[in-house]
Formats: C-alpha cells, sequence, structure tokens
C-alpha cells in the first residue's frame, strides 16, 4: 500500500500523566499508539529508520531547546527529584513569561525545577527517561520519509511517537517535544523542492508549526481544526485571520470549525486547503496526518467519520505531488489504526 517509516526507539516515551487545570490525569498520548497503528500497516512495506545528524533539526529549532530536552531528565535525576520528592517527570510549575519578564532580560535558573519551565509553555508535556530518545527517533523517521520521497518514492509514511506540530521553534507542550513536520518540509527544502506546503489535518491547531514558517515564503501552512474560540487548545491561536507575516503573510491559512459540524464542514475545510495549496504552487507536500477529530477520540468534539478520513486522503490526493505524511494526533486506540490506515489509503488512491 505505502512505504512506512517507524522506530522502535519511539516507544521509550512515557509521559505516565498530564497535569491538567492543576490535576494529574492518566495521559493519553502512550506508547500503544505505535504498537496499534504498526498493526494496521501489516499491508505496508515497513522499514525501520535511519539515523540522521542534527543538521535539519537545528534548521527548524534552536540549539537551547535541543540541548535542554537532551539534557533536563539526567538533570532531574540526578539532582533527586524522583527519589527524594516522588516526582518522577519533569514538571515546570514556574515560566518565564512576557507577564513574569515584564521586558527585562531573564537568568538561566540555577535550580533544575526552575529550568522546567525555561523551554515547556504548559503543564501537560511531561519528560521521562526516555523522552529524548523517542523524540529525536521520531525526527529520524521524519527525515527518513523525506529521503524515500527525495529518492522517488510518491508517498512515504512516517510513524512518529511522540507527536510534534506544537512545538515551536523554540518550546515544546501540547504532548510535542520536536515539530517532526516542520523537520519533514525542511528536508524537502534541502532536498530541491523549492515550493512546500504542509497541510495539518489534526483535530488541534498546529500552532508551532505555524510559528516556524510564519514569516517564510517557500513553505505554506495550512490547517482545519477544532474551533479555538471554543474553547480548545491552543487557545491562543489557530484564528481564521492569522495568515503569516513578512516575506510569509499569505502563506498560512487556518480554517477553524465548530463542535460537532462532521464530516462536511471538515471535508469542504479540506477542499479549501487544497485548493489554496495549488494556487501556492507547490512541489512537494507534507500532511500532519492527526486523526482526533473522529467522533471516538476523547480530544476533539469534530465527528469525524471514518469514510469522512478517507476521503480527505483521497482529496488531498488530487494534488498530485510527492508527499512526506507524519503522524500526529490519534488517541482512542481501538479505531486509531483503522483511521490512519485508512486515511493512507485514500491519500494514495485506495
Amino acid at each position: 500500500m505505502i512505504t512506512s517509516v517507524w522506530s522502535p526507539e519511539t516507544l521509550a516515551h512515557a509521559p505516565e500523566a498530564e497535569i491538567w487545570i492543576g490535576l494529574r490525569t492518566p495521559g493519553t498520548e502512550v506508547a500503544d499508539r505505535v504498537n496499534v497503528i504498526k498493526e494496521a500497516l501489516h499491508g505496508s512495506r515497513l522499514v525501520e529508520a535511519v539515523p540522521h545528524d542534527d543538521r535539519v533539526l537545528l534548521a527548524v529549532h534552536e540549539p537551547g531547546l535541543v540541548d535542554h530536552l537532551r539534557e533536563v531528565w539526567a538533570e532531574w535525576e540526578r539532582a533527586g527529584y524522583p527519589k527524594d520528592h516522588g516526582q518522577d517527570r519533569v514538571v515546570p510549575y514556574v515560566f518565564p513569561t512576557g507577564a513574569m519578564l515584564a521586558g527585562m532580560p531573564a537568568r538561566r535558573p540555577f535550580a533544575v525545577h526552575g529550568r522546567a519551565g525555561l523551554y515547556c509553555y504548559d503543564t501537560m508535556t511531561l519528560v521521562g527517561p526516555g523522552t529524548w530518545r523517542a523524540a529525536r527517533a521520531a525526527v529520524d523517521a521524519a527525515l527518513t520519509a523525506a529521503d524515500l520521497v527525495a529518492g522517488g518514492e510518491r508517498t512515504a509514511y512516517a510513524l512518529c511517537r511522540p507527536p510534534g506540530h506544537h512545538a515551536t521553534p523554540a518550546g515544546y507542550g501540547g504532548s510535542c517535544y520536536l515539530n517532526n513536520a516542520a523537520i519533514a518540509a525542511e528536508a524537502l527544502r534541502d532536498h530541491g523542492y523549492f515550493r512546500v506546503a504542509v497541510i495539518d489535518v489534526d483535530a488541534h491547531h498546529g500552532n508551532g508549526t505555524q510559528a516556524i514558517f510564519w514569516e517564510r515564503p517557500d513553505v505554506f501552512y495550512g490547517s482545519v481544526h477544532i474551533d479555538p474560540g471554543a474553547g480548545w487548545f491552543p487557545h491562543y491561536l489557530g484564528f481564521a485571520e492569522e495568515n503569516g507575516e513578512g516575506f510569509g503573510r499569505g502563506t498560512t491559512r487556518n480554517i477553524p470549525l465548530a463542535p460537532k459540524s462532521g464530516d462536511d464542514a471538515w471535508l469542504t475545510g479540506v477542499t479549501r486547503l487544497r485548493d489554496a495549496i495549488a494556487s501556492f504552487g507547490a512541489e512537494a507536500l507534507v500532511v500532519s496526518l492527526g486523526v482526533d477529530a473522529a467522533a471516538d477520540d476523547p480530544e476533539s468534539p469534530l465527528h469525524v467519520t471514518s469514510s469522512g478520513y478517507h476521503q480527505t486522503g483521497a482529496i488531498i490526493a488530487t494534488l498530485d505531488l510527492p508527499t512526506v505524511a507524519v503522524q500526529e494526533g490519534g488517541y482512542h486506540l481501538p479505531t486509531l489504526g483503522g483511521l490512519v490506515t485508512t486515511t493512507l489509503r485514500g491519500l494514495v488512491g485506495l
């Protein structure tokens, strides 16, 4: 059906919980997401991700964020937080926001519990002993898929976990640490595709991908998602009037949808993004493939059906572009694998 890329290292991340409105709740971004998707991909050619250096990663993310994610768990453990305080994950409690700094320069905190919020922007995205390994392996999966497409594959799918589209140039949150889709888009640019588009069909707005390409004229970002104005993450971004700045003005397109809007509104939004990408003149495409807009998913109220996801893939396929699909959200394990594969089938014309 399609060439799929994965890494066993993506199973290493175990956030165990999320801290939401001050409450410790069970995490939904679990390792079994990889297992159920991988099982559903039994008809595809499955290859392991190839290790890559940090060159493309550092073209997308600031070095400080990358170093923080690589090192913070070991620092947390050395400082004794798991043993002395029973806190077995890195959880920030203070953030150097504009409200705190009021325009003054920030110093690097001495204590790691102070530094925990230096690059994180929420309390839900915890770091554990396997987080860096998994996030970095997801980057390798995205880069390997981009290499396959640049080498002649028409479509390749990267089974990335943890997801990435909420990760900004210098920040992580929303269960995302490194922005796999943005890294795939940057890699395609490096492979010689002059204009690249990212179409984001995750249920939530990809504020991180938007931020990365906000002023870029060479990468289009378009997203259809639950309206943040209805109370949904990321709350502060994802509105229709956001369209980029500077040289990137006009290369961002957001289509927020009302809760319970269903297939018709969703597919109309996907079609509008398809047409915008065609007008942009994209030469290659990245699909941020979240399936959490489905009716059974705990993270969204959009009520998109399995048929709607197949049609989503089919609409995108009419662009007829070299395509890297990168896994984002989707948290209802009984239906997750089927929703991913039906979207991929639509994407390759099956």
